[in-house]
């Protein structure tokens, strides 16, 4: 199996740090961001790894992290031209992920302590053209894409509905996803959002709508370091985290 971390994007919420250098590469405790994404997928067995990385920072990116022999994993790089959305940097997998593979998609700014291990056992289990999602209990859910549950399978999430006033759940869908090589004709049957963008929650959805989407729940502290408030608790939790 292989990972998939999407490290791309523009960080605007983290102006002007984010001016000088990809919101990914931003230190975390001891680290910068996207080395913790790349240890939980190491730790879970997971060592060929593509890394999804914007222009901006790339060769920051190659400098620190090589070829990823030093991590004990292999690393790969694509550069995603222009922010264009989560799923448009997914699709730039397409080349990577073999007919028939299952993988694991990590957001790079999402930074967590749980093992991924017997999360990717369950997908193993999954049947083929089925997708699974990563959950966490929030305070506030409005600020994220909210899951509602199937009525009928405890297992199934019916439809995820993006930052709702009134949510129908008390979680959230965190950026841990895990496909097979369908999720890339998934992609292709999205449009652009309103932002102009093709939204991993559309992707999502196509899944829900076909009974296809599985889920299971991240138990211990998980964290979006998208802004300054989340970055500075980020680097709290993670303070002890050695990848």
């Amino acid at each position: 199996m292989k990972g998939v971390i999407l490290a791309g994007g523009t960080g605007t919420r983290l102006n002007p740090l984010t001016r000088l250098i990809n919101k990914h590469l931003l230190p975390v405790g001891k680290q910068p961001m996207v080395s913790y994404a790349i240890d939980r997928l190491r730790q879970a067995g997971i060592t060929d790894i593509l890394i999804v990385i914007g222009k901006q920072s790339a060769g920051l990116y190659t400098d620190f992290l090589g070829g990823g022999e030093a991590l004990g994993v292999s690393l790969t790089y694509k550069i995603q031209e222009a922010a264009g959305g989560i799923a448009e940097a997914l699709d730039l997998a397409r080349s990577y992920i073999a007919p028939g593979e299952r993988f694991v998609v990590l957001l790079g700014d999402n930074l967590f302590l749980d093992d991924l291990t017997p999360f990717i056992n369950k997908f193993i289990q999954q049947p083929y053209g089925s997708a699974r999602v990563l959950l966490k209990q929030v305070d506030d859910p409005r600020r994220y894409g909210v899951p509602v549950f199937d009525e009928h399978d405890d297992r199934l999430i019916s439809y995820i509905e993006e930052k709702p006033s009134e949510p129908k759940s008390g979680y959230c869908v965190t950026g841990i996803y895990m496909y097979d090589d369908t999720v890339f004709e998934a992609i292709r049957g999205i449009t652009p959002s309103s932002r102009g963008e093709l939204e991993i929650t559309d992707v999502n959805n196509a899944y829900a709508r076909r009974g296809k989407l599985e889920y299971d729940v991240l138990h211990k502290w998980w964290g979006d370091a998208g802004t300054f408030e989340s970055l500075e608790e980020a680097g709290q939790q993670m303070k002890g985290v050695q990848p």
